[in-house]
């Protein structure tokens, strides 16, 4: 009998066409490998959902193959999801000593630290899952312990970089592993998945070690209270940021959950360097004088419930932005976040505060942690891949991506822009992309994951625009006639002490349908429902143009 052909497949749950909920499946015959499991925040279309995870029905319905979750960084969009996943599949989870630190944090906030397996791993570990070699490298990034990892397969070797870019010059002194990419280049890649964050922006990106002397500078110069955001998993930033508040003589206060809770651990595992005594509670800020203090905030992408929007509104408890004080901003917007970030930087100046704000091409106080174009064309050049799939970016992204590796020698056609869904296959070294799984997003609301889907979000969405309107009525089981109502209930539709009028004439219509349908001792309570709706609804429409979701409530008595 002839052997059916190995087949190799990489399949796209998360993380491309879009920036987050990073999600992709490695899969070799029948053992399936996940890499990264991330969240994203959800737009103001998404009334009331806490973070969008990916969906992960290809998974529960493979899941006596699923051998391991590798997770390249720790960053949310690459670990947020995991506790919601790991209560519907508990992997076995492979990390590095920081991202397991970040991970335990999550697991433990939601119970399920001690029934999750955690394996630590470093750029030198070697993994084995049946015929699939598992052999990582070490990248930069705005993180420390960011992996790249290359699968060795019978078929090919394939190769996700993670986020990444080239710093020569890193905080930490971890340097990109450039040698051992370019060996695995050098004995073949079938296939190289490459972010593209930075895909539309030409040049190299910058080393994060600039961003710490115009914090210090800025320090220097400060005269009032010092407020830095930043995003609280940028490590390095923060190091630069408790480095410059060392010299200048300044102690450091931490606001907000994540920023307090990367910086506990981060310096617990010895990835933060802090002086002793530099740290001080909120409460403690007012005893001091305002050129000891550097608060280390959350919210530069202006959150509204984050610290920053708090200060800039004079709504935090215990510590206050005065006139003279410098704010900084050392991060740019997120695109979509420039309209919330302009309102905090204004509240601010009202404040009469210095706002250090903008691009950080401009102010100096912010770099990427993604590879630019060059960047990216080298790390093309060093894997030399046969096929390429560029991941994580949006579509512009993607085929700016596509057009980077063409000009490095990648053949036209052997690139593959694919959806969240998509499959591609390989099977004797040649690729095809002609197959999907199921796929969407999982809503995450409060405790609730995937509970939440079109119909709930519809009715979010009336009840936001135009209200709600409630009619409560008797009817007697012995004969069906109304003995009491209906009572009207208006909330987020009209005032009602404005529109007696009209309230009373929803009153009677509603009667009015009741009463054509009545029968004696018979239950008709979705009829009735139905033509107080219908006939209700057409009226406030007629009247007001507004279509207010209207709940109807029939008491037997």
């Amino acid at each position: 009998m002839k052997r059916t052909a190995d087949r190799l497949s990489i399949v796209a749950l998360g993380g491309v066409n879009e920036i987050g909920k990073n999600m992709y499946v490695l899969q070799y015959n029948d053992d399936i490998l996940v890499i990264d499991c991330g969240s994203k925040f959800p737009d103001e279309s998404l009334l009331g959902i806490d973070v969008i995870i990916p969906d992960i029905a290809f998974l529960l319905e493979n899941r006596d193959r699923v051998k391991a979750l590798i997770v390249t960084h720790g960053h949310e969009d690459h670990i947020g999801g995991i506790p919601f996943i790991i209560k519907q599949l508990n992997l076995p989870i492979y990390a590095t000593r920081l991202t397991l630190g970040l991970i335990q944090g999550k697991l433990r906030e939601y119970g399920l630290l001690g029934s999750t397996r955690l394996h630590q791993i470093d750029s030198g570990s070697e993994l084995t899952f049946g015929d699939v070699q598992v052999r990582f490298f070490g990248t930069n990034h705005s993180i420390p312990d960011c992996l790249g990892v290359a699968f060795h397969t019978p078929q090919g070797t394939v190769v996700h970089t993670g986020d990444f870019k080239f710093d020569l010059t890193p905080v930490n002194g971890q340097h990109a592993d450039i040698h051992k990419m370019a060996d695995i280049g050098k004995n073949g890649v079938l296939a190289l998945l490459s972010e593209s964050t930075n895909a539309e922006r030409p040049g190299f990106t910058p080393s994060e070690r600039l961003v710490g002397a115009h914090i210090e500078e800025e320090f220097v110069k400060a005269e009032g209270k010092i407020f830095l955001a930043t995003f609280a998993s940028n490590v390095h930033r923060v190091q630069q940021v408790i480095d410059a508040a060392d010299k200048v003589g300044r102690k450091i206060c931490l606001l907000g959950r994540s920023m307090v809770n990367v910086v506990t651990i981060a310096s617990s595992l010895g990835y933060l360097r802090l002086p002793d005594g530099m740290l001080v509670e909120p409460s403690d800020v007012n005893r001091l004088s305002p050129r000891q203090i550097v608060v280390l905030c959350t919210g530069s992408q202006g959150e509204p419930l984050a610290a920053l929007a708090r200060l800039a509104s004079g709504s935090h408890r215990q510590i206050g932005v005065s006139p003279g004080d410098t704010v900084i901003l050392a991060a740019s917007p997120i695109p979509g976040n420039e309209r919330n970030v302009a309102r905090i930087v204004d509240n601010l100046f009202e404040r009469r505060a210095n706002v250090i704000y903008g691009p950080g091409t401009v102010t100096g106080m912010h770099v990427s942690g993604h590879a630019s174009q060059e960047e990216l064309k080298l790390m093309l050049t060093l894997m030399k891949p046969k096929y390429f799939i560029p991941i994580h970016g949006e579509f512009r992204m993607l085929h700016q991506h596509r057009l980077l590796a063409e000009a490095v020698g990648v053949e036209p056609g052997h690139t593959f822009i694919v959806n969240n869904g998509d499959v591609v296959d390989f099977v004797d070294g040649a690729a095809r992309q002609e197959r999907k799984v199921a796929n969407g997003n999982t809503l995450v609301d409060g405790l609730g994951i995937g509970d939440v889907g079109n119909v709930v979000l519809r009715d979010r969405k009336v009840l936001s625009e135009d209200g709600i309107l409630i009619l409560v009525l008797s009817i007697a089981k012995s004969d069906g006639k109304v003995t009491s109502g209906p009572d009207v209930i208006s909330r987020g539709f009209v005032y009602v002490r404005e529109s007696e009028g009209l309230l009373e004439e929803v009153q009677r219509i509603a009667l009015h349908a009741v009463t054509q349908l009545q029968q004696p001792k018979t239950n008709q309570w979705g009829a009735y429902k139905q033509a107080i709706k219908d006939d209700v609804g057409k009226f406030l429409y007629t009247y007001t143009k507004r279509r207010p979701m209207i709940l109807p409530i029939i008491i037997q008595v």
